[in-house]
């Protein structure tokens, strides 16, 4: 087994080796594991369920991880035939005098370069540090949490040297036409001016995408050129593909039309994104409402989800339909935000804010009035809403959402102005 350099990461000088268990929001900020093999042997069942629960967490989208019952001597009877993978998580009941002596037939057949963390039994400072001096990459005591699990592969396998990825945030109609674009591309607006941080708005419409005419732009190039070439994408050429919007944000434009087809595999677009995250510090996410296999892996991944949707009983189902699906599929992360659109169109029966949040069991984190004109010139001539009316109460809600999905604030409905005026509005109303 293969020794690394490790700083022992206790809570003190005794004998208590037992670390914090890791919070939702350090969880948060753990970035994907890159391409490797985990094979994981279990003694018990709560293990065995944490372990699964770790597989289907987003951030392991790309790892090829292996689930087997059984302990030490079960892997060493595996890999005497067959290559070790990058990781072995191993559970172990043995007692720490008896622990070295139970890995010895693992270490004669495990490749130098696998990497060993071991879950015990046993919280003995002694026995980590011995093990540490014998190459084992870390040990932990059970129970473990998934979040623990997933810290100790990420300081293995992710150089905590390497630039940051960027923030990848995607936006999806809970039916087509409910203005799910307009809101993505207004908020990458305002969060490039806002923070004066780098954005990129990629539209993943190809057929029928608006963001080239939202932003009165009609680029040569754009997201086609990126999914259709993925043997020559890098920065370089993402570069030369996207288009300026503004000083802080540009534009990966969908082409907008039906000269071909545009299916996907589940994994296409999974390059362009990668690609992305290295490059700017946020990547907005205008998704089609479709339900294919690669926008449920794109929504899957994302860091954050964000729902629109219109007060009607169609919008009702398909949001649920919509976050009960994003639960199964992203089972280690807080639901999705939910926007109401267009809430108070003259003459249209509508459900109530709260009657349409409840079976929902959460709260919309902003409600976008019903403004045909306000919305319908900044359409016709290319511009965002704070560009049009930057003191109007929308910018305002637009302002707070730029907050919201980049994690710099929480909404705040009870207060005076803003979202907080507005909802006291309808209600009135």
């Amino acid at each position: 087994m293969s020794a690394i350099d490790y700083e022992i990461r206790t809570g003190g000088t005794g004998d208590d080796m037992a670390p914090e268990p890791v919070s939702p929001a350090e969880l948060e900020q753990l970035r994907p594991l890159p391409r490797i093999s985990v094979h994981c042997f279990f003694e018990n069942e709560q293990t065995q369920t944490v372990l699964e629960r770790l597989a289907q967490d987003r951030r392991m989208a790309r790892v090829n991880m292996r689930i087997t019952a059984g302990g030490v001597m079960a892997a060493a009877n595996m890999f005497s035939s067959t290559p070790t993978p990058n990781l072995l998580i191993l559970e172990t009941h043995a007692e720490p005098r008896n622990l070295l002596a139970e890995l010895a037939p693992l270490a004669e057949v495990c490749d130098p370069t696998t990497k060993v963390v071991i879950i015990g039994r046993y919280n003995d400072i002694s026995l980590y540090r011995e093990l540490i001096r014998n190459g084992i990459s870390e040990y932990m005591v059970s129970p473990v949490g998934m979040g623990d699990l997933m810290t100790a592969i990420s300081s293995i396998f992710v150089d905590p040297d390497a630039e940051p990825l960027g923030r990848s945030i995607a936006f999806i109609g809970a039916k087509g036409g409910v203005g799910s674009s307009t809101i993505a591309h207004n908020c990458a607006f305002g969060i490039s001016t806002l923070f004066t941080t780098e954005v990129i708005l990629a539209d993943l419409d190809l057929p029928y995408g608006t963001a080239n005419i939202d932003f009165d732009q009609d680029p040569a190039t754009g997201i086609a050129e990126a999914v259709f070439s993925p043997e020559r994408l890098d920065e370089v050429f993402l570069d030369r593909l996207l288009t300026k919007c503004s000083d802080h944000l540009s534009l990966l434009a969908a082409p907008s039309m039906l000269d071909r087809p545009y299916d996907f595999d589940r994994t296409a677009f999974q390059p362009v994104i990668e690609v992305l995250q290295r490059s700017v510090p946020v990547t907005v996410l205008d998704l089609p409402h479709q339900w294919t296999d690669w926008t449920r892996t794109v929504l899957a991944e994302a860091d954050e989800v964000v729902i629109t949707a219109v007060p009607d009983l169609a919008n009702l189902r398909n949001t649920k339909n919509l976050i009960d699906a994003l639960k199964k599929i992203r089972p280690n992360d807080k639901p999705p935000q939910l926007i109401l659109n267009q809430v108070g169109m003259p003459k249209r029966p509508e459900i109530s804010a709260a009657d349409f949040c409840e079976p929902l069991e959460t709260e919309a984190c902003a409600i976008i009035p019903f403004d045909a004109p306000l919305f319908g010139s900044a359409a016709n001539s290319g511009r965002m809403i704070s560009e049009m009316d930057a003191k109007a109460p929308t910018a305002e809600i637009f302002s707070q959402l730029a907050h919201l999905v980049t994690g710099r604030a929480t909404i705040k409905k009870n207060k005076k102005g803003g979202l907080g005026r507005v909802l006291s509005l309808l209600k009135r109303g």
